[in-house]
């Protein structure tokens, strides 16, 4: 959860001016191969961090799924009526304090869609019960999965064990310092999962992702922790007594990892990780994980060559990207490579896309989609009106309070 301290807000207002002065906020803009069209989705949150796309409703489009905290305390469904035309419903109200960041899986296999979210400060992981009419103006049935990570802050979603089960994974930001996976038994309405350390005393979790890094057939973790300036994935071994977790460092030279998912970058097969590093940048902060310096503020991406051999050898796509938050990828253009899209939380708060033109490794082409959008957070990409071409959806929390979409117009006509 991107929120500050009282002391680190009076800091962070304070060292504004220093940071206007150190940064330049000057993009180098090229012309794009591709346009997008913006479209607010919904606005007056009370704090916009948490989204997903799914098809809710098996209607054979995308839905979104959208939390707001406190004092709303809802998680709102907003079913697409195939073309990019939302309409709001309310599937959770009245759950204080922070709904965030969340994931969609058939958690009780009956084969619809269900939401499993943190609670964050609280300590909760839950999951909320797709009845099979998603829409029909009911609340969805609320389920714990544990009251036992504090400062629930973002999940990952896959069979862990392989018993055929949606297991769920957890970081827990900067009150738990832990990564947890939390078992499954098959009779997921009936009382807390059973939950398993994965790795505990790891200042500030943050990224939790679920991915086939080694290409052994299960599932492995992505995970950050920007405390300690640590990015490494936890290779997944089966054994006799159940599921063991080694961890193999990715980087933990640069500064202030923060979200990034798993992607093949360089069309070789595995799975490279896309990822913003630099969040928080307070010049002259005596918190030593806070960023000092703008060129930490970096989207980059880092190469799987040798999984266990790490660190891995990191790509930058852009340096000085102010207050980088989240990085994700796909092949916006068309092009056959994977393009990314990447927000800053400040300074002054963007959205926007690199064009991967031809060699990930270098020349990227920035364009820039939205700017002065205060605390822009989580960013994702689905096609949210059906036309195949990949869309771009992300939030924004104080300041600017609201979700929007970038519609992918596709190539410009001559």
């Amino acid at each position: 959860m991107p929120v500050l301290n009282v002391s680190r807000f009076l800091s962070f207002v304070m060292f504004m001016v220093v940071a206007a002065s150190l940064t330049s906020y000057a993009v180098s803009e090229e012309k794009a191969s591709i346009q997008f069209s913006e479209h607010l989705i919904a606005g007056d949150y009370a704090y916009a961090y948490g989204i997903a796309a799914a098809d809710f409703d098996q209607d054979g489009d995308l839905d979104l799924s959208s939390a707001d905290y406190t004092p709303h305390n809802k998680l709102y469904l907003f079913e697409n009526d195939g073309k990019g035309s939302f309409k709001k419903h309310v599937i959770q109200k009245e759950d204080p304090e922070r709904l965030e960041r969340h994931l969609v899986g058939d958690v009780d296999n009956d084969g619809d869609l269900d939401i499993v979210i943190v609670k964050n400060l609280h300590g909760h992981l839950l999951w909320f019960e797709n009845s099979g009419s998603p829409t029909d103006g009911k609340l969805w049935k609320r389920h714990v999965i544990t009251t036992q990570l504090p400062g629930a802050y973002d999940v990952a979603l896959a069979d862990f064990n392989n018993d055929g089960h949606l297991d769920v994974a957890g970081s827990s930001w900067i009150l738990g310092n832990q990564y947890a996976w939390f078992e499954n038994s098959g009779d997921p309405e009936n009382g807390e999962w059973k939950k398993h350390l994965i790795e505990g005393d790891v200042r500030e979790t943050r990224t939790m992702r679920a991915a086939d890094f080694d290409g052994d057939g299960d599932a492995d973790l992505l995970g950050t922790a920007r405390g300690i300036d640590q990015t490494a994935w936890y290779e997944n071994t089966q054994t006799d007594e159940g599921v063991t977790w080694t961890k193999h460092i990715i980087d933990d030279k640069s500064n202030c990892p923060v979200h990034g998912n798993p992607v093949d970058m360089d069309g070789d097969g595995d799975l490279d990780v896309v990822l913003a590093l630099g969040f928080l940048y307070l010049p002259g902060s005596t918190d030593k994980t806070d960023s000092q310096n703008p060129e930490d503020s970096q989207v980059v991406w880092y190469e799987n060559d040798n999984p266990r051999g790490g660190p891995w050898k990191k790509h930058i796509i852009k340096k000085n990207f102010d207050d980088a938050f989240e990085a994700t990828a796909s092949d916006l253009d068309g092009d056959g490579d994977v393009d990314v899209v990447a927000t800053t939380w400040r300074n002054p708060g963007r959205v926007a896309w690199f064009e991967n033109t031809g060699d990930p490794k270098e020349n990227w082409k920035i364009h820039l989609l939205k700017e002065d959008w205060r605390s822009a957070n989580q960013v994702i990409v689905a096609d949210m009106n059906g036309d195949g071409k990949p869309d771009i959806i992300a939030c924004a929390e104080r300041g600017s309070v609201e979700v929007r979409w970038w519609r992918n117009e596709g190539r410009p006509t001559k």
